[in-house]
């Protein structure tokens, strides 16, 4: 998922395990600012993950369900004008529903085929 320093030792750490995803529950849910020159307000969860951590992950397509409680899993991705955004939230597992209304890209936003 992610790569941490170990400046000790100046080699990389995994903060994950290796593993590609990770599950959490949400502990806030809210909206952030984007840097500048963007202008927006991005929705963004903190997440306590499983092995303890305690991230802030970035919700994406148009709309969401999510709220405190809600159980989510996390993928590795940044997103480059919210610091200290590193983690996504996958649309359409466990308490996260699919972007309703989606016809292309479906699979990054959990959206089923319509008719």
């Amino acid at each position: 998922m992610q790569h941490g320093l170990d400046t000790l030792h100046r080699r990389r750490t995994d903060l994950a395990g290796g593993r590609p995803f990770l599950r959490g529950v949400c502990v806030k849910v809210t909206t952030m600012t984007p840097k500048k020159p963007n202008s927006a307000l991005r929705k963004i969860a903190r997440v306590r993950l499983s092995n303890g951590m305690e991230v802030t992950a970035y919700i994406p397509g148009v709309g969401h369900n999510l709220q405190e409680h809600s159980i989510v899993m996390l993928r590795g991705g940044r997103v480059k004008d919210l610091p200290g955004v590193r983690y996504h939230i996958v649309r359409g597992i466990y308490d996260t529903q699919g972007v309703a209304g989606r016809k292309r890209s479906r699979s990054l936003y959990g959206a089923k085929k319509g008719k």
